[in-house]
């Protein structure tokens, strides 16, 4: 390789070094036939970048040092045969994932008591509102609202928020005894899942059973299909809950009804007296909003509308 590079480097120079050849004739003489139409300087700069060419050809066909290193080959797994004998390969479990879920007649482990709660978190909604008196409450709240004539005072947040802390009062001797009787023996080890599920559901189903009416209670065993139990705890919850939530939504429409008998009134003499006065286009919300505000105060409504709410439920 170095031969070759010394032997263009003569080339160059010996082209680059050749005396001109004279001109075959002065400034304005014509040219001879057959003389070169280009110089040897002319002739250099032409063959110049067709040998750095080919220079730079053979250094790009030469092999370097660092690809002629062959690395070395990586070993591939054979596929396995059916049915032959495979090799068995011990598998580190330092990185598996392992639930214990505890073993019976022990505390449940971490893991199951987060499942449970997290369980419990995603259907709460649905059991405040199925299995509680917040359907009887927040629905009255509501009527009593729109019996004022307010849209939106008070908002619905603080509506929905009074339901659910009443509810919980409600319920609280209900709460009381399922943690006493099914939550703190399943923590303690003391009973298992399925009885400490069969114990929380008897304080729940003796609270829908107090408020279910007779009615609703009937119209749900025929759909059912199902003969009537002798014991009324026997009723399945699929049964008892549609009946509890048509009971509840039964009282909370007629203790509208009753809220709302008051306001009418003081509508219908306000627009009476605006009638005999001629004051045809003024509207009587107007004038009866704040008599209906006024009567409210002073009677005390809320603690009213409360207070018959709370008495209303059958606790025991």
């Amino acid at each position: 390789m170095k031969l070759l590079r010394r032997r263009i480097r003569q080339w160059i120079s010996f082209i680059s070094a050749s005396p001109r050849r004279p001109c075959a004739a002065k400034l304005g003489a014509p040219q001879q036939l057959g003389a070169p139409l280009l110089g040897s300087r002319n002739t250099a700069l032409v063959a110049a970048p067709i040998i750095a060419l080919v220079m730079s050809t053979v250094l790009l066909l030469q092999p370097s040092p660092v690809d002629a290193q062959v690395p070395p080959s990586i070993p591939v797994p054979e596929a396995p045969v059916p049915g032959g004998n495979q090799p068995t390969t011990p598998i580190d479990g330092g990185g598996a994932i392992q639930i214990d879920i505890g073993t019976p007649g022990s505390e449940p482990s971490q893991s199951v008591i987060l499942i449970v709660g997290l369980a419990v978190l995603s259907l709460a909604p649905s059991l405040v509102i199925m299995m509680s008196g917040f359907t009887r409450i927040v629905i009255v709240l509501s009527l009593t609202r729109n019996a004022l004539g307010l849209q939106g005072v008070p908002p619905n947040q603080v509506i929905i928020g009074l339901s659910l802390f009443l509810s919980i009062f409600v319920m609280t001797p209900a709460l009381t005894q399922m943690n006493d009787e099914a939550l703190q023996p399943y923590l303690d080890g003391a009973i298992t899942q399925e009885v400490a599920l069969d114990r929380a559901t008897v304080p729940v189903k003796t609270f829908m059973l107090a408020q279910v009416r007779n009615d609703e209670l009937e119209l749900m065993l025929s759909a059912s299909n199902i003969d009537k139990p002798e014991v009324p705890e026997d009723i399945a919850m699929t049964t008892l809950i549609p009946a509890f939530m048509l009971s509840e939504l039964k009282t909370a429409f007629i203790i509208g009804f009753v809220v709302f008998v008051p306001f009418l009134i003081v509508d219908i003499v306000v627009a009476a007296s605006l009638m005999s006065l001629g004051m045809v286009m003024l509207p009587p919300i107007f004038v009866s909003l704040p008599f209906k505000l006024l009567l409210f105060v002073m009677v005390g409504g809320w603690s009213l509308i409360v207070e018959t709410l709370l008495t209303s439920f059958v606790v025991g």
